[in-house]
């Protein structure tokens, strides 16, 4: 059962529908103003990759846009990077504060306050 994505023309919010088929269902409505006038989008689509993966393919000197910096994953990406290349096992506290901070990015300021 495909899930579709469709922005309202009127109030721009963005409703998302369980689809049987794959055309449009009827009487489909704007749950925030109640319009009809939806247009379907075209959905990001998501793949999954271990933090293995991600750091196999990080390239340091590539640009990033700015998914890539709003993605909590990506969080110490470089500094494990630097720390594989150079042979470097990180520390078990590394680990368990890079886990932290991606999990919980407002931590650090939490910490730093406290």
């Amino acid at each position: 059962m495909p899930i579709y994505e469709y922005r309202c023309s009127d109030c721009g919010s963005i409703t998302t529908e369980f689809v049987q088929g794959f055309k449009d269902p009827e009487g489909l409505t704007c749950r925030v103003c109640g319009s009809s006038r939806l247009k379907r989008m075209i959905s990001r689509v998501n793949s999954i990759s271990s933090q293995e993966e991600r750091l196999e393919s990080y390239n340091p000197l590539a640009r990033h846009d700015d998914s890539f910096y709003r993605d909590t994953r990506n969080i110490g990406l470089h500094a494990e990077y630097m720390l594989k290349k150079a042979g470097v096992k990180p520390p078990d506290d590394f680990k368990a504060k890079l886990e932290k901070v991606r999990t919980d990015p407002s931590s650090v300021i939490k910490d730093y306050k406290g």
